[in-house]
């Protein structure tokens, strides 16, 4: 089994974890590696997913030794705390939702979620600027794939970013949803909430209706109109999930063209919103393929 070495790196007063094989980042001018970042979801914090950034080392290991004629690229984990969540919190009541008990209602909930999910997108952006550098100061290795994998709140930004980030090729969004009008719709009718002012205010909805995925041309074919031409997506729902429903994101998964890229859909039968074993291994697999196989694309 390989020893999994992490570091924490302040990447322009954002702490970011790499988690690495021991000798990757002292080995100089080998191939160039691949990166997973992994976001966590709401009121959660990067070590949520710790196990599965050393988990993936532990699996890609296996892989090797039971298909030792495929090629496999070296790859790091990426981990960072979303706003206003983990080392970032700055009010944690502005990571609940609605609720009837006063202590615990956020009333402003919609704007919070989706600010934060439109800042970690951002974040991913950041971290992919500047990260090489620290992590490779003498350029001992370069980065041939960004793959972002989220869980909830990390789904959502994770479709955040497929669609404004063209360096990330390859998105894993789980349990989150790319239709926030819709999601947030469920919500706000579950709560007893009204989906206007002050819940909704005229100018977050005119801020959604133009920057969410569903927003864009996402069934065009049309290279420059369709942002996720090319992307290779897989999506992993629970077909139980009340809080993050199925329904809100199916009508665009349905009809998302990726042209030449790839979109595998699974929504698994009796799962709720939950990040579950079998969508960890799932997230290890599509991975493996997109990025870790793909040489070609050096």
């Amino acid at each position: 089994m390989s020893i999994v070495n992490k570091h924490s790196y302040n990447v322009g007063g954002l702490e970011v974890n790499v988690f690495s094989k021991a000798d990757l980042l002292t080995t100089p001018f080998q191939e160039p590696v691949a990166v997973l970042i992994v976001l966590h979801g709401r009121t959660g914090s990067s070590g949520d997913f710790e196990e599965t950034a050393r988990t993936a080392f532990q699996w890609a290991d296996e892989k090797k030794t039971a298909q030792p004629e495929q090629t496999q690229r070296d790859f790091i984990v990426v981990t960072f705390d979303q706003r206003n969540h983990g080392s970032r919190t700055v009010e944690k009541l502005g990571n609940l939702s609605w609720a009837k008990v006063p202590e615990e209602h956020n009333k402003t909930h919609a704007v919070d979620m989706y600010s934060i999910q439109t800042g970690t997108a951002r974040d991913v952006s950041f971290v992919i600027d500047f990260l090489p550098a620290y992590v490779f100061p003498n350029d001992e290795r370069t980065v041939a794939e960004w793959v972002v994998a989220g869980i909830s709140l990390g789904g959502h930004s994770t479709w955040l970013t497929l669609k404004n980030e063209p360096r990330v090729r390859v998105g894993i969004p789980i349990i989150g949803c790319p239709d926030y009008l819709a999601l947030i719709g469920f919500r706000a009718k579950s709560s007893g909430v009204p989906l206007a002012p002050p819940f909704m205010p005229a100018s977050l909805r005119a801020r959604i209706q133009a920057d969410d995925p569903v927003a864009n041309a996402f069934r065009s074919l049309e290279p420059g109109e369709n942002p996720f031409l090319g992307k290779r997506i897989l999506v992993l729902s629970g077909e139980a999930d009340t809080l993050v429903p199925w329904i809100a994101s199916k009508e665009f998964v349905e009809g998302l063209e990726v042209g030449d890229g790839k979109k595998k859909v699974m929504v698994m039968s009796g799962v709720g919103h939950e990040y579950t074993k079998t969508m960890m291994l799932e997230l290890f697999q599509f991975f493996w393929e997109e990025a870790l196989l793909a040489r070609s694309k050096i």
